[in-house]
């Protein structure tokens, strides 16, 4: 799945920007404790595990 895939699925669910630094997105939601950080840049592919860890964190898994 590529980085942008995952980007438009966390921001439809209702996590907004916040900043980025470097290559990491940084996403906070109005309810759902935390942030979620997504690294690399919307063309790039993301490995299975660090999709995995992001949709654990944004608990969409």
């Amino acid at each position: 799945m590529k980085v942008r895939d995952v980007i438009r699925m966390v921001e439809r669910d209702g996590w907004y920007y916040i900043r980025t630094r470097g290559s990491h997105r940084q996403y906070k939601h109005p309810v759902k404790r935390g942030r979620v950080t997504i690294p690399g840049h919307p063309r790039d592919e993301m490995k299975p595990s660090t999709l995995s860890s992001i949709l654990n964190q944004a608990q969409l898994k």
